[in-house]
C-alpha cells in the first residue's frame, strides 16, 4: 500500500515536473522575444538621436550654416489614458503659435495621440519661451526631448546658394539638398532604462557621427555687398527679379551670388516657390546684347575681322530671310570700325561679324564658351540653357544669335563667358565649392581659404577647363569692351575711381505668355563686365528682369551696379589702382559726362586732321581739294538731345565688310534687341579711338562719292548722311557742325572720313 502511494506521488511529481518544464520551454523559448519586447516596453524607452549636422563656411571660416540643441515636445499615449482631448487642447494653445502650422493644431495632435501607444510628437525644435510653458503644465506623458535644429545666423545671406532644412534634417534646396548625405553624418541610439514608476534608472547612447564641414568659394563680406547693392536697384527700378553674380576670372570660383526676391532659411515654411528659386542657375532668359561679345571673339579668332575692320551697319536695318532685323530706334549706322560697331552695340553689324565667321565656327565657339550645357556648379537643379543644335538652326538663326536672340542662357553662364575673356582666353567651369580643402567628418581644423585676386592661370587647370581663344584675341576683346565703358552705351553709367573697367551691356526683350511674341514693354537689362581691364580680378554680372519701363535698358538699370559693386570690392580686396584716383567733385562731374565743348579749331587744323586720318601722300589731289575749304555758315540751332561727343581720332587699316543682299519682305520682323543707348540725359555721339593708326583707308579708286554738305546739323543728323553716302566722321566738339574738311560737294572715294568740328 505505501508503495503504491509513493508511486503516485513520483508519477505526480514527474508529471507536474514535465508541466513546468513544458512551460518553461515555452515561455523562455517560444515566447522568449514577444517577453523581452513586452519588457523593453515597460522598462526601457529607445531613441534614435540624430547626428549633428556639418557646418558650411565661407570661405574665411565665417559660419553661414550651423546646428544649435533645442528641445522638442513628445507624448506617451497610453500613459495619458481618456484624458488625450484635454491633454491635446492644453498643449494646442500653447505650441500653435502660428496659424498657417497644421502640425501643432488641436486636431492634428489628438490624432497623433490617438494613432500610437507608445509615442506621438507634440511640437518640433520649439523656443525656450514655449517649452517652459510646457514644463509649467506638468501634464501626465508628455515629455521633453533635445534635438538638434539648422540655424542660419546670417538670417537671408546668400540663401538660395545654401538652401534650407526640413524638420527631419533633411536638405530641400541649395547645397543643403545637393550635399544631404555629406552634411547629414550617421544616426546614434539612446536606450534608457525605467522603473515601474517610470523613473529613469540609467541610460546607454550610441554616438552619432556628425556630418562634413563644407567650404565654400563664397566671401560673406562680398556677399554682403552684393545683396545691399542688390536690394537699393530693386526699389530703384522696380525690377520683378534681379541676381548679382561676382566671379574670380582666374579660377572659375563664385565669390557672392545674389538672387532678390530672397527669403530667410530660418522661417522657409512661409517662402513662396518663386522665392526659393535660384534664379542664376535655374532660370533663362534671352542675353541679348551681352552675347555679341561671343561673336566678336569668334570673328577675331577666326580672322574673319581685326578690331578697326569696316563694318557696313546697313543705316540701322538688314533683311535676312524675310524678316527686317532693326538697330535701336533712331540709329542708323554705315560703315564703322569693328570696335565702334560692338561698343554702340549694332544689331546689324553683329549680323554682319557673324556672316563672316558662318554657322559652324559660330555654334563652335558658342559650345566651348560654356552655352547649351550645365557649367557643373554645385547647386541643384542647374539648367542647360537653350541652344539649338546647328542642323536645327533656320535661315533666320544667322540674323538672331550673333546678337543674343534665339538663345537662352543664365546668369552664371554669362559670368563665366566674360571670365573667359577676362583671364586670357581659357574657360573655367564655375565652382562654388572649395573641392581643394581635405575635409573628414566632423574635423574642425580648418584652414580659413582667404581670397587674393591672382594675375595668372592656375599651373594646373581644373577638369573641364579649356582653350576658347588666345591670349591676343582675349586682350583684343579686352580693349574692344572698355571701349563701351569708355565711349560706347556704358559711357557716363561706369566710372570707377582709380579702376579701369570694361563690360557690354544688354537689353533683351521677353516674351509675353498671352501673345507669344516678343513683349513691347517687358525687358530682361543687363551688364556684366571685369576691372580692372589688363589684370582683372573680378567679373561681375547684373540681371534684372522686368525693370521699370522708365529705365529698361542695361546701361540704365544694370551699370550702375557693377559701377557701385565694382569700386567697393576692389578697395575691399586690396586691388592696386591701374588709373589716377579722382576728388570726388571730379567723379561727380565725370557721372554728369557732360564735358565741356572743345576749343574753336582753325580750319587750316581741319585740312591737316583730314589728310593725316585718311593717311594721304603729299600729291595726293584731295589735299588740293581740302586746300580751299569752304567754311559752314553759322547757325543757332541746337540738338539738345545729343551731348558732345569726345575728340578722339580713329585707325582705319582695314577694309569694310561688303554688305550681304537683302531681300525685300519685310512681312514679319525678328524681335529688336535694343542696342543700349546711355542713359537719356548723357548720350554720346559715336566717338573715335584715340589717335595712334597710322595705317590708310583701302578704298576702291573707281567709286567716288561726293561729300554732302553738313553745315548747321547736329552730331547725330551728321553721322546718319555721312553713313548715308558712304562715308566715315571725324567729330570734333559737340553741338552743331560749324566746319568740315573736305569741302562740300568734293568727290572722294567711298570709305573716306571726312572731319567735322561742332560747336554749341
Amino acid at each position: 500500500m505505501s508503495r503504491m502511494r509513493v508511486l503516485n506521488i513520483l508519477v505526480f511529481f514527474a508529471f507536474w515536473s514535465v508541466i513546468v518544464c513544458g512551460r518553461l520551454v515555452w515561455l523562455q523559448v517560444f515566447r522568449h522575444q514577444e517577453f523581452v519586447e513586452r519588457a523593453a516596453m515597460q522598462q526601457e524607452r529607445g531613441f534614435e538621436v540624430a547626428p549633428r549636422r556639418g557646418v558650411l563656411y565661407d570661405r574665411n571660416l565665417h559660419e553661414l550654416a550651423m546646428t544649435v540643441l533645442v528641445d522638442s515636445v513628445y507624448a506617451v499615449p497610453k500613459e495619458i489614458g481618456d484624458a488625450r482631448p484635454q491633454t491635446a487642447a492644453a498643449l494646442a494653445k500653447i505650441v500653435h503659435t502660428d496659424p498657417t502650422d497644421g502640425f501643432t493644431s488641436e486636431q492634428q495632435i489628438l490624432a497623433r495621440l490617438n494613432a500610437s501607444r507608445n509615442f506621438a510628437w507634440i511640437a518640433r525644435k520649439e523656443d525656450a519661451a514655449v517649452i517652459d510653458k510646457v514644463k509649467a503644465l506638468n501634464l501626465k506623458g508628455v515629455y521633453i526631448q533635445k534635438e538638434f535644429k539648422r540655424f542660419y545666423p546670417d538670417n537671408q545671406i546668400a540663401a538660395q546658394v545654401l538652401g534650407y532644412v526640413g524638420i527631419d534634417d533633411n536638405g530641400l534646396g541649395g547645397l543643403e539638398q545637393n550635399y544631404d548625405e555629406d552634411l547629414h553624418g550617421t544616426p546614434g541610439h539612446m536606450l534608457t532604462a525605467l522603473d515601474a514608476r517610470r523613473h529613469v534608472l540609467g541610460s546607454a547612447e550610441r554616438e552619432p557621427l556628425p556630418g562634413e564641414n563644407l567650404v565654400l568659394t563664397i566671401d560673406e563680406n562680398i556677399q554682403f555687398m552684393a545683396e545691399k547693392a542688390l536690394d537699393l536697384n530693386m526699389e530703384r527700378t522696380h525690377a520683378e527679379y534681379g541676381t548679382v553674380v561676382v566671379q574670380d576670372p582666374h579660377t572659375g570660383q563664385i565669390l557672392a551670388l545674389a538672387v532678390r526676391p530672397t527669403f530667410n532659411p530660418n522661417d522657409f515654411r512661409h517662402a513662396t516657390t518663386g522665392l526659393l528659386k535660384d534664379h542664376a542657375v535655374s532660370d533663362v532668359y534671352e542675353p541679348g546684347s551681352t552675347f555679341k561679345p561671343v561673336t566678336y571673339a569668334a570673328a577675331l579668332e577666326e580672322k574673319a575681322i581685326t578690331p578697326d575692320t569696316m563694318v557696313d551697319c546697313g543705316g540701322g536695318a538688314l533683311s535676312i530671310a524675310g524678316h527686317t532685323v532693326h538697330d535701336a530706334p533712331g540709329e542708323h549706322f554705315g560703315l564703322l570700325p569693328a570696335w565702334k560697331a560692338l561698343a554702340v552695340s549694332s544689331n546689324v553689324c553683329a549680323i554682319r561679324v557673324g556672316e563672316r565667321v558662318g554657322p559652324e565656327h559660330l555654334y563652335k565657339y558658342i559650345r566651348a564658351f560654356g552655352f547649351g550645357e550645365r557649367s557643373g556648379i554645385e547647386l541643384p537643379a542647374e539648367t542647360r540653357g537653350l541652344l539649338e543644335p546647328l542642323k536645327h538652326w533656320g535661315p533666320a538663326s544667322m540674323g538672331a544669335i550673333p546678337m543674343g536672340q534665339e538663345i537662352a542662357v543664365t546668369p552664371v553662364q554669362i559670368v563665366t563667358m566674360v571670365s573667359t575673356i577676362a583671364n586670357g582666353g581659357i574657360y573655367l567651369p564655375p565652382h562654388i565649392l572649395l573641392e581643394s580643402t581635405d575635409l573628414t567628418k566632423g574635423d574642425p581644423k580648418l584652414k580659413p581659404v582667404v581670397f587674393h585676386p591672382e594675375t595668372t592661370l592656375p599651373e594646373q587647370l581644373p577638369e573641364g577647363a579649356n582653350r576658347v581663344i588666345s591670349e591676343l584675341t582675349a586682350a583684343q576683346m579686352r580693349k574692344m569692351m572698355q571701349d563701351v565703358v569708355l565711349m560706347g552705351t556704358a559711357h557716363g553709367a561706369v566710372h570707377l575711381n582709380g579702376y579701369s573697367a570694361a563690360g557690354k551691356t544688354g537689353t533683351a526683350q521677353k516674351i509675353d505668355p498671352r501673345t507669344h511674341t516678343y513683349s513691347k514693354t517687358n525687358f530682361v537689362a543687363s551688364f556684366v563686365g571685369f576691372a580692372p581691364v589688363n589684370n582683372p580680378a573680378i567679373t561681375i554680372a547684373v540681371v534684372m528682369d522686368s525693370p521699370s519701363h522708365s529705365m529698361h535698358f542695361g546701361a540704365q538699370a544694370s551699370a550702375p551696379v557693377f559701377q557701385d559693386l565694382a569700386q567697393q570690392i576692389l578697395e575691399y580686396l586690396g586691388v592696386p589702382h591701374d588709373e589716377p584716383m579722382q576728388t570726388p567733385a571730379a567723379m561727380a562731374k565725370a557721372e554728369q559726362a557732360v564735358p565741356d565743348d572743345a576749343p574753336p579749331e582753325h580750319i587750316d587744323d581741319l585740312d591737316s586732321l583730314f589728310a593725316e586720318v585718311n593717311n594721304l601722300p603729299a600729291d595726293d589731289p584731295l589735299r588740293a581739294s581740302a586746300a580751299a575749304p569752304t567754311r559752314l555758315p553759322e547757325s543757332k540751332a541746337e540738338d539738345a538731345a545729343h551731348p558732345p561727343a569726345p575728340d578722339f581720332t580713329a585707325s582705319l587699316n582695314s577694309p569694310p565688310i561688303p554688305a550681304a543682299p537683302q531681300t525685300t519682305s519685310t512681312a514679319s520682323e525678328l524681335p529688336q534687341d535694343s542696342a543700349d543707348p546711355p542713359e537719356p540725359a548723357a548720350q554720346p555721339a559715336l566717338p573715335t579711338r584715340p589717335p595712334g593708326g597710322n595705317g590708310s583707308v583701302i578704298v576702291a579708286s573707281a567709286q567716288r562719292v561726293a561729300v554732302p554738305s553738313f553745315a548747321g546739323e547736329p552730331v547725330r543728323k551728321v553721322i546718319e548722311q555721312a553713313g548715308e553716302a558712304g562715308l566715315g566722321v571725324q567729330v570734333l566738339g559737340s553741338g552743331i557742325a560749324r566746319g568740315q574738311a573736305p569741302a562740300a560737294g568734293t568727290m572722294v572715294p567711298a570709305g573716306t572720313e571726312v572731319v567735322v568740328r561742332f560747336a554749341r
